[in-house]
């Protein structure tokens, strides 16, 4: 596993041990516990924890760098709804993979659907120029959520 990896499972494990919908974390302390920067903590809280994920992320300047991370949706319906809302217009490949992870690690989808998502995405479906590309694969992705 990559670092960044661990630095996200780490973040999303301790929202189990809390029985609110927010966590709040210094990003100093957490670099140093995972020995790297902390523009790395930067890093997976603005690819791993985006809206589109279910999570909103305040940053408050000073004192370590605290943060604040809110989980939004809670049932697997608002879920859905969430990430069809705040997706945009535009999805990469990167992303879709990020999105699939995420709603196969709370069960909302199953492997099965997983994988029709990631086909019905993928660029070697998909060939066509990168930003027509990239449009097409979030209206098919947002498409394929709203049927599930």
């Amino acid at each position: 596993m990559r670092v960044s990896d661990i630095i996200e499972e780490f973040i999303k494990e301790m929202f189990e041990d809390v029985e609110s919908d927010f966590i709040e974390i210094q990003r100093n302390e957490l670099a140093e516990h995972f020995n790297c920067v902390p523009s790395q903590i930067n890093y997976v809280l603005s690819t791993r924890f985006k809206p589109s994920q279910g999570y909103y992320v305040e940053s408050r300047r000073g004192g370590g760098g605290n943060i604040r991370i809110r989980k939004v949706a809670t049932t697997n319906e608002e879920y859905i709804m969430h990430i069809i809302n705040n997706v945009g217009n535009s999805l990469s490949n990167n992303d879709v993979d990020i999105l699939i992870s995420d709603l196969l690690s709370y069960t909302i989808i199953n492997e099965k659907e997983a994988k029709l998502l990631k086909v019905a995405t993928n660029d070697k479906v998909l060939k066509l120029p990168a930003g027509l590309k990239d449009e097409l694969r979030a209206r098919i992705f947002k498409n394929m959520l709203l049927n599930i």
